[in-house]
């Protein structure tokens, strides 16, 4: 792994993680949280939803706070929580960081969360905005950019590309050299300067997008002008598309497997143009670890990862797009019950 850069001087740089809903955002944060890089890297992961699914796809513990065994430290925070007091809190430990990674919403904008390093000069003593680093779905991006239904309203999708010091197309396996080319000029549409990097399953070089002092304060002075952002009430201006909801359901009993993958797939191909994102952890009858579920459109992964251990088995999933039927997709859910 080649050395992740400083950023020069005393303050801890801070890279943004943005991109669309199934991005992959979480597929790099697990990348870098296993990978054997050396340095000391504290993680901040927010969520769009009732319930977060993407900490507990990370890593499960019952500390706020805590670390890896290679040496990154991991902080799950609720998307409703001011990131000022958290940063706060991360360096007021004894312990110093590297660096600091702030995961956001799929449905985020990362400009309001790019002004929280500027308006608290407690905070802005001490960090520094290293980059604002976009993934973006290689098979999936152009619906969401070209998105019909926001009818002139902010896109998140276009929103996130703008703002980019570094593209990462992510998911290139899925899709032929033309239509990366193809993608590749209409984000030079939107972004003429970010460097544009392409992965599968997040698997990108970290020094191309840690510790590289690519962000560029001018556009965050103006889209904060824009969204009269100020120190009192800078993190409640930020809306997400109000054309896309998200639904939640939580499970005790057990599902059964074969019955649940084949009524999720089927699912999904019917409706998977209105829903974005699925994703969930699961537990499956006759089996002691708990199944991973994620799905983009109509593209499904069902696989089981690590044993439940002292953990009690539960289920819950998520499911975010447009025109949701919560009754149908719970009564969908109930039938596969074991």
């Amino acid at each position: 792994m080649p050395d992740i850069q400083a950023t020069g001087g005393d303050k801890v740089p801070v890279t943004i993680l943005t991109g669309f809903l199934g991005a992959g955002k979480t597929t790099l944060l697990n990348y870098i949280l296993t990978e054997r890089h050396g340095h000391r890297i504290a993680v901040i992961e927010n969520e769009f939803g009732e319930i977060d699914v993407d900490s507990d796809l990370v890593i499960a513990s019952e500390e706020e706070i805590f670390q890896m065994q290679n040496g990154c430290i991991c902080c799950f925070v609720d998307v409703r929580n001011d990131l000022v007091e958290v940063l706060q809190k991360l360096l007021a430990r004894k312990d110093k960081f590297d660096h600091i990674l702030v995961e956001t919403s799929g449905l985020a904008d990362p400009t309001p969360v790019a002004t929280s390093f500027f308006i608290d000069n407690e905070v802005a003593g001490q960090v520094e905005l290293d980059a604002i680093v976009t993934m973006v779905d290689a098979k999936h991006i152009a619906q969401h950019v070209d998105d019909p239904l926001l009818d002139g309203r902010d896109n998140q999708a276009v929103d996130q590309i703008v703002a980019a010091d570094r593209i990462v197309i992510n998911k290139v396996d899925l899709v032929d050299d033309a239509a990366i080319g193809a993608l590749e000029t209409n984000l030079r549409k939107l972004n003429e300067t970010a460097d544009i990097l392409k992965a599968s399953y997040g698997k990108v070089d970290l020094s191309n997008i840690l510790g590289i002092s690519g962000f560029q304060p001018s556009y965050v002075a103006e889209r904060a002008k824009l969204l009269n952002l100020d120190d009192h009430d800078h993190h409640h201006h930020h809306t997400h598309d109000q054309t896309v909801g998200s639904e939640s359901f939580t499970f005790d009993k057990r599902f059964d497997r074969a019955r649940l993958e084949a009524t999720l797939s089927a699912y999904l191909q019917e409706n998977g143009d209105a829903i974005f994102r699925t994703k969930g952890i699961l537990a499956i009858d006759g089996d002691d670890r708990f199944f991973v579920l994620q799905a983009v459109h109509k593209l499904m992964d069902f696989r089981a990862d690590h044993a439940w251990g002292k953990d009690r088995p539960y289920s819950k999933l998520v499911f975010i797009g447009r025109d949701i039927d919560r009754a149908e997709i719970e009564k969908m859910l109930e039938t596969c019950l074991a």
